[in-house]
């Protein structure tokens, strides 16, 4: 492998540290805030997809993509049921 550490791959290594770090918060935390541990995973798979897009890897861009919109359900999901909470609380 002689691919040169440029800003795409730095980029990607932001993202990939971005969606390890969401996961060992969904680990290590009993409780986890879903809009940090979606948002994060969402931020990774968009800087991942940044550097893929200079770096193409045909599957991992697919990969990121399917990523990335699992965790826009997820903040979907996250913002529905906030708003159903603050329904109730009225």
């Amino acid at each position: 492998m002689n691919t040169p550490l440029d800003i795409y791959s730095l980029i990607g290594f932001v993202g990939t540290a971005c969606i390890i770090g969401a996961y060992a918060y969904l680990t290590y935390v009993d409780k986890p805030n879903p809009f940090i541990l979606h948002g994060t995973n969402l931020t990774g798979a968009g800087l991942l997809t940044i550097s893929l897009l200079v770096h193409t890897n045909w599957p991992s861009l697919v990969l990121e993509g399917f990523w990335a919109a699992i965790a826009i359900f997820g903040l979907y999901k996250a913002l529905r049921a906030r708003a159903q909470s603050d329904k109730t609380v009225q």
